[in-house]
């Protein structure tokens, strides 16, 4: 009975761990940006719709943006990257839960500055999983449509960063609240200023602002081009 007790116990382990080796090699391999297209896509423009009529709660947006870092840990083989970017999710996660605790303390900054540094870091890796090995394929091409949509959800947590220290970085007809809901507006802002020359509704209205949409237009512009010239020169090479 013992030794048919220690066979499951000892069969369950191994299917963890079978799942979680399978998990985490997973996002090394070109079929993850196939993946990350579709969770991209749907915060970047469903999301956005969800928050602004009120059909989804705050947790969820934020367990959204976490499960996006959480497999960032996974797009490194190398040791102080998956080191760096686990901390900066657990920092995350610690920050997002004393949030929404009943805890009278929060450090929103702080959780946001992390953020920032956790999407940059994302979006490295990823650029390193675009031109590994000089192979070119449909999913090197999702994975170029990938960085280009990170860099928009950078540009909208660099825009709030802006708002939450200065007090203001976008105005027009807009109502910021300094919270997640304003989440919608920010990705906005950031993907006319990336795709666009903006609309004319929201503009920025200071300094750091101003240039932080300036350098999404020039990257709007030159990171199509750099990376098509990149991606050509490899298949060739």
């Amino acid at each position: 009975m013992k030794e048919s007790f220690q066979e499951v116990k000892d069969f369950k382990k191994r299917t963890l761990r079978r799942v979680f080796t399978n998990f985490t090699e997973y996002w090394l391999t070109d079929g993850s940006f196939g993946l990350l297209l579709l969770i991209l896509l749907f915060t970047i423009f469903i999301l956005p719709i969800l928050i602004e009529y009120g059909h989804v709660e705050m947790i969820f947006v934020n367990l959204v943006f976490l499960f996006l870092f959480f497999t960032g840990i996974w797009s490194s083989t190398q040791r102080y990257l998956i080191i760096f970017t686990a901390l900066l999710f657990f920092t995350q996660l610690t920050l997002r839960i004393l949030r929404f605790s009943d805890l009278p303390v929060q450090f929103y900054l702080t959780e946001r500055i992390v953020g920032i540094l956790n999407m940059s870091i994302f979006i490295f890796l990823n650029i390193r999983l675009l031109f590994r090995d000089r192979e070119i394929n449909v999913y090197r091409v999702i994975g170029a449509i990938n960085v280009y949509l990170c860099v928009a959800l950078l540009g909208a947590f660099v825009f709030e960063i802006i708002h939450l220290t200065v007090g203001n970085s976008i105005s027009g007809e807009l109502d910021l609240q300094g919270l997640d809901d304003d989440y919608a507006q920010y990705i906005y802002f950031s993907l006319v200023s990336l795709t666009t020359v903006g609309f004319g509704d929201l503009y920025p209205v200071n300094i750091m602002s101003k240039m932080l949409s300036v350098f999404l237009s020039t990257v709007g512009i030159l990171y199509p081009a750099v990376v098509i010239a990149k991606l050509v020169s490899e298949s060739k090479g």
